[in-house]
């Protein structure tokens, strides 16, 4: 079951998640040791942040997304279907390399490592990517600001928390673990669609958030900012 604050916020925010999310920078793909002829499926690929990168590698890629207004907005390039990581709709041992961009911290992690477990071919690859806005920035401070008060019981990619399935499992060999920097530069439009496209934000009701995202647009009225980021790349192989 995908959590009611994705559900309902990514459907409402697949435009905003498309204009205000960051992408990957190129050295972010490195450690993925892309190749033409690889089978490479994209895990709640959302609105084809990562994965239009990974088409781009010359790889065949299937976008596995279970919210119906995200997956209209993938590259026709990749195949995209309706799935869950807990459910995926593909047969055993049939992709070299499952790429998880923004969002491992939806799933149910003891049961999405089984499923990938199941799907990668024997020596295959998972690899977590995570875009973090560094929190001793001014402007990252002052989005977090705007952030907090909604944050309560939504899971979040902030912490460790989803590590917690892989310490529990054999199914996968230990992290190699990369970071590269990243940035945004955004208007106060761009900081309304990249604060709009947050799941519990975009699930608020219209009042309110027509308010949250004037404090947003309210943080580059004086010309557009910088929003840095640290792009973290955490690959682990399929046991057995």
């Amino acid at each position: 079951m995908i959590h009611r604050a994705a559900a309902t916020g990514f459907a409402r925010a697949a435009h905003a998640y498309e204009r205000g999310r960051p992408g990957y920078p190129s050295a972010a793909l490195e450690p993925l040791a892309l190749a033409p002829g690889f089978t490479v499926l994209d895990l709640a690929a959302g609105s084809g942040k990562l994965t239009r990168a990974l088409v781009e590698s010359g790889a065949s890629v299937i976008a596995v997304e279970p919210v119906a207004e995200m997956r209209a907005a993938l590259p026709p390039a990749a195949q995209a279907l309706d799935g869950t990581a807990e459910a995926i709709p593909l047969a055993g041992d049939s992709v070299d390399l499952v790429t998880v961009a923004q969002a491992f911290h939806w799933f149910d992690g003891a049961a999405a490592l089984r499923e990938i477990h199941r799907v990668l071919r024997p020596g295959g690859r998972l690899a977590l990517l995570w875009n973090r806005r560094v929190k001793d920035d001014p402007v990252n401070q002052a989005i977090e600001a705007i952030l907090a008060p909604y944050r309560a019981g939504v899971p979040t990619h902030d912490g460790d928390a989803w590590r917690a399935a892989f310490e529990r499992t054999e199914l996968f060999g230990p992290f190699e673990e990369h970071v590269f920097p990243n940035e945004q530069v955004l208007s106060a439009d761009g900081l309304a669609d990249r604060v709009g496209s947050i799941s519990f934000i975009a699930s608020l009701a219209d009042d309110e958030r027509g308010g949250v995202l004037r404090a947003a647009r309210a943080l580059a009225a004086d010309g557009a900012v910088r929003v840095p980021y640290r792009t973290q790349v955490q690959v682990c192989r399929r046991s057995g």
